[in-house]
């Protein structure tokens, strides 16, 4: 009899854990038809003719698709310009916001030295307050250093205003780092420098992954400040640019529609190439018994 009542507990604990995982599996499918629908929108409007920009049908593929809209984007207008300037823009504040973060973060973290508790509260009350709030101060800079409208007065806000996030979170990171594996590089005969390059980076590598992704979207997404200090269209980034499409009387829906998918490409495959580390964060720790 106890037997039997194993096997029917067996039993009803296998219906319930299959249960559970078919309404998980519900729920991530009915989030992700969420999250596609809007894309599958900008498909249909960035594939559709010219002559249909207000079609309300809900296919896919519109009656007479076509790439007319992508070649115009790309070969009749800046796009490819204001792409160069984005590339060149987010990869500048990414390398800036890595290299930076992470030295400032270690210092932090290791060192002990007058201010530093007022550094870590200065860097965690500069985020109460919006990027929008600190353009009006850090444009006077701007045209005081003679920046106005160029590259590296947007780099320098774009930095300026994601390093905090990154150095608090890359501080947090190296907290969990134990201290016994730099003292056991340093008798091995590292250097402090060495024991940060080699011991403490590597380990580190699921939090600058987050650093270079929230650095990158920083500046890859930013309008306002970039409307602000920017005013050559030939200096336009992706925003701006897309911005030019829209008017008052009227806006160009399919090579806004083209433009918007174009855009999105290189922050999912940067996603793509850092979610190996991403995940790996989760899994694993810096000490293994």
């Amino acid at each position: 009899m106890s037997r039997r009542n194993e096997v029917d507990f067996e039993a009803r604990s296998s219906f319930s854990r299959n249960l559970r995982m078919a309404l998980s599996y519900l729920a991530l499918l009915v989030c992700t038809i969420f999250a596609l629908y809007p894309v599958s929108r900008l498909v249909t409007i960035a594939l559709r003719p010219a002559d249909q920009p207000l079609s309300s049908s809900l296919a896919l593929i519109p009656h007479g698709a076509s790439l007319t809209n992508f070649r115009i984007l790309l070969f009749e207008t800046p796009f490819l310009r204001w792409l160069a300037n984005s590339t060149l823009i987010a990869l500048a504040v990414t390398v800036t916001g890595v290299a930076l973060a992470s030295t400032a973060g270690y210092a932090l973290s290791r060192f002990r030295f007058l201010g530093r508790s007022a550094t870590l509260n200065g860097l965690l009350v500069t985020q109460i307050f919006p990027a929008t709030m600190l353009l009006l101060p850090l444009y006077l800079i701007l045209i005081k250093l003679s920046l106005i409208n160029s590259y590296l007065g947007v780099i320098i806000i774009y930095s300026a205003t994601a390093l905090p996030f990154c150095i608090w979170q890359l501080k947090a990171y190296y907290d969990t780092i134990p201290l016994s594996l730099e003292e056991a590089s340093k008798i091995d005969g590292c250097t402090r420098w060495q024991s940060f390059y080699l011991v403490v980076l590597p380990l580190s590598l699921p939090a600058l992954a987050i650093t270079a992704l929230f650095s990158f979207m920083t500046a890859w997404n930013e309008y306002v400040i970039a409307a602000v200090v920017l005013h050559d269209v030939d200096r336009f980034t992706l925003p701006l640019g897309l911005k030019m499409f829209q008017s008052n009387l009227s806006t160009q829906w399919g090579l806004y529609a083209a433009g918007a998918l174009l855009v999105s490409i290189p922050v999912v495959l940067l996603f793509l190439a850092l979610s190996r580390y991403l995940v790996s964060g989760l899994r694993s720790g810096g000490v293994k018994s």
